[in-house]
């Protein structure tokens, strides 16, 4: 059986720092990669003041920075932005309000390919956005 997104945001993986032997994701050979993890991505969104929003590359900056690397992995950042996103909108498909959990529309627009992926309209993400602009 399948994990759900909850099971993957909780589990006890490790972050790592690779030092890449080939170009990857526009990351070039030599350079340190950051590789998150679902806990990190979370702990990142959930930090982003009501009202503001982030862009998934400048989150992925930050984080390089962070953890003093050159880049932060972005396959397995979108891996881990999908699971926070997933927990949250099943947290609230069970009854918990939007302000009570990772508030992943700070960070996803609808037109980004993660939120296609999503069990949850592409467009409601937009008019969270908009809830907290105004």
């Amino acid at each position: 059986m399948a994990k759900s997104a909850r099971e993957h945001l909780a589990s006890d993986k490790k972050p790592k720092t690779v030092v890449l032997e080939g170009d990857f994701a526009g990351v070039k050979k030599g350079q340190t990669l950051f590789v998150a993890t679902p806990a990190i991505v979370d702990a990142y969104i959930r930090k982003i003041p009501h009202g503001e929003t982030r862009t998934i590359v400048r989150m992925r900056r930050e984080l390089a920075r962070k953890h003093k690397c050159d880049a932060t992995c972005p396959v397995s950042t979108a891996v881990f932005i999908r699971i926070s996103a997933q927990a949250a909108i099943d947290e609230m498909e069970e009854g918990k309000p939007a302000s009570e959990v990772t508030p992943f529309w700070r960070l996803l627009t609808s037109t980004d390919k993660i939120a296609k992926r999503l069990s949850v309209d592409p467009a409601w993400i937009d008019r969270q956005r908009e809830l907290e602009q105004s």
